[in-house]
């Protein structure tokens, strides 16, 4: 992969505040827990991030707060030179903020969008100019639908290649997943897509039921049948993932999509684009952060173990494979 390609990244940004204990408050319990972190998260800046420290030129398109936590993001993006000139302070209200309990080798997150919820398609459509420089278009749902679904048609109207990563799940209009090049479900989340049964023999007909929605190919992750892909007229194909020790998995899927991105920009094949995803989010989990566990190109030369499966993202295991879900 020699070229360095140019990634956008419309989606959200978040202040995440990350709270360690020993397990899960019962309802109307009141724990001491063991350490809190304030991390910079959000699925869009997430992504942007991994697709910078892999060495894609990336910018990011989104909204914050004009408050303490929205300047940290800001800041903190500039640190791996991602432009952040259309990143949109919002007077008056506040960041949005993920609120994660880790515990019990599991994690439970609570979402408040905050300026998020204010990104609006005409905002996009101001820009749509900057998005045609890019190659690759990166869009996630933290945003109100209406803003991906305008970030999708802008990208396909430029002739850009877009990515859309569908979580969190919802369904999705067909007018939106025909502009969408490749779209990149967990197993439930593609239940949600197409209300239909993904496990066993049912994958390949939910998959080809996506595809007949609009999309020119699918990206799966599959638990411990790793990653799955299929095209238009192909046959479903499965690549395998990496076994890692695991610490935080909170990002493991933003990891994925950014590698998905910087690999398929960079000119890859998919298998290989898809391998290297896997490669990217396996690395990512073996650090606390979603931000600060995004890997370098440095960092990939890595002795995990192919072969096994990456479990969700929703689960946290001490030592054992990683599904890159969200």
């Amino acid at each position: 992969m020699m070229t360095k390609p140019r990634i956008v990244v419309i989606g959200s940004l978040n202040m995440d505040i990350v709270v360690e204990t020993s397990r899960f408050p019962r309802v109307g319990e009141t724990l001491t827990g063991e350490q809190v972190h304030f991390i910079p998260g959000g699925k869009g800046a997430n992504q942007a991030v991994a697709a910078a420290r892999l060495g894609g030129q990336t910018t990011m398109i989104g909204f914050v707060g004009d408050d303490m936590f929205g300047h940290s993001l800001i800041e903190s993006l500039q640190q791996d030179a991602i432009h952040t000139s259309f990143v949109r302070k919002v007077k008056g209200k506040a960041t949005g903020i993920a609120s994660i309990i880790l515990a019990e080798s599991d994690n439970q997150i609570v979402v408040i969008p905050g300026a998020n919820d204010h990104f609006s398609p005409e905002h996009l459509h101001e820009l749509e100019a900057v998005i045609a420089e890019h190659d690759i278009v990166l869009v996630q749902l933290e945003i109100p639908l209406e803003t991906a679904a305008a970030a999708c048609e802008i990208g396909k109207k430029a002739g850009k290649t877009v990515i859309l990563n569908p979580a969190p799940a919802r369904p999705l209009p067909q007018s939106m997943l025909s502009c969408v090049d490749y779209i990149t479900p967990n197993r439930l989340e593609l239940a949600t897509l197409t209300g239909l049964n993904t496990s066993g023999d049912g994958l390949q007909t939910a998959m080809e039921a996506l595809l007949d929605m609009g999309p020119r190919c699918i990206v799966t992750t599959l638990g411990e049948e790793g990653s799955a892909y299929l095209r238009k007229g192909e046959t479903l194909r499965k690549v395998p993932a990496f076994r890692v020790p695991v610490v935080d998995t909170t990002g493991a899927g933003d990891a994925y999509n950014g590698g998905l991105a910087y690999a398929l920009g960079a000119g890859s094949e998919l298998e290989e684009a898809v391998a290297f995803a896997c490669k990217v989010s396996a690395i990512a989990v073996t650090k606390l952060g979603a931000q600060a566990g995004m890997p370098t190109s440095a960092e990939l030369d890595f002795k995990g173990s192919p072969g096994y499966f990456l479990i969700s993202c929703f689960f946290r295991i001490p030592d054992g494979p990683v599904n890159p879900t969200s």
